[in-house]
């Protein structure tokens, strides 16, 4: 019987193997396809050809990818709102989630829900806009990081977190004499680090693939973000190709159709420069991540 039971565990575990490799490789793939694409010969590339290994390996698409205009302005503003949001996120995100768990909070329930209520339900994007026009927030760098400082999927998280750490701790503090802010800052933030660091990472990935803010409101093309670039770029990939074959006309590197730009190599090249960056916070914040989100996403 135990072996009957050990060989129908291993043949579970096998099938259970297999399906998280399978798994694994659809999530994989598509990156790793458009890597071996942009660093391959474009002709060859452009007829779809390259398929699980480069062929004829360069890397000229990314060194002409970086000529195009716009590009590293772009880059800055991406990583400044990016950096000033998710920072402004993460400090509000925190305090309201602590402040909703304080029990002796004036009209706490009323202001928990009514922050919670903008979850569900908003004006749409016309009123949106009207109010952001109204604001004086179109053509401004604060319109990337101001709308989002309060977010309700975050204090929720936040709120849940501090809900589940010792109540003694901040009640000792509070006997030795600590006031709000010294129990925030003292004690709270400390050990909510976990919390913080999902909250940190999700709102980092928000803003920087964030581009519908900058079609609606941005037409001053030094705040332009890079994923609205990205944007732009995929839909004139055509056009972008032609003026970047142009620029590089008579060059040597330019002597062969491998590494003449192609609507394909634009279009993956800019993929691969925009998704990059924020592929590379992930391991950082892996420890915290998972139990973060585990420990917050059990109740509101």
């Amino acid at each position: 019987m135990k072996d009957q039971v050990s060989a129908a565990d291993k043949m579970i575990s096998a099938v259970i193997y297999v399906l998280f490799a399978l798994f694994s490789f659809i999530c994989v793939y598509p990156f790793y396809s458009i890597i071996i694409n942009t660093i391959s010969a474009n002709d060859i590339s452009a007829r779809g050809e390259v398929v699980f290994y480069p062929r004829q390996i360069h890397f000229q698409n990314y060194v002409d990818v970086f000529k195009i205009p716009g590009l590293w302005n772009a880059a800055v503003i991406s990583l400044g709102r990016t950096l000033i949001g998710t920072t402004l996120t993460v400090g509000a995100s925190a305090f309201l989630g602590f402040m909703f768990s304080q029990e002796d909070m004036w009209r706490r329930r009323f202001w928990y829900r009514f922050t919670i209520i903008t979850m569900y339900f908003n004006a749409g994007i016309i009123p949106w806009y009207l109010t952001m026009r109204s604001l004086h927030l179109t053509n401004n760098f604060l319109a990337y990081v101001l709308p989002s400082i309060v977010a309700p999927f975050f204090i929720i998280l936040v709120k849940t977190f501090v809900e589940s750490t010792p109540k003694e701790l901040q009640q000792a503090a509070s006997i030795d004499g600590a006031g709000i802010m010294t129990i925030f800052i003292k004690i709270m933030l400390p050990i909510s680090r976990p919390i913080l660091a999902t909250v940190a990472i999700f709102a980092a990935v928000d803003q920087w693939n964030s581009f519908q803010d900058t079609l609606l409101l941005v037409t001053d093309s030094k705040l332009y973000s890079l994923q609205f670039i990205l944007y732009n770029y995929i839909n004139q990939a055509s056009s972008l190709s032609t003026m970047v074959n142009l620029q590089n006309a008579g060059s040597t590197a330019m002597a062969s159709l491998a590494t003449k730009q192609t609507t394909t190599s634009i279009r993956m090249t800019v993929t691969i420069i925009v998704v990059a960056p924020i592929l590379l916070v992930y391991p950082f914040f892996q420890r915290f991540f998972v139990k973060g989100i585990m420990i917050g996403a059990v109740k509101g």
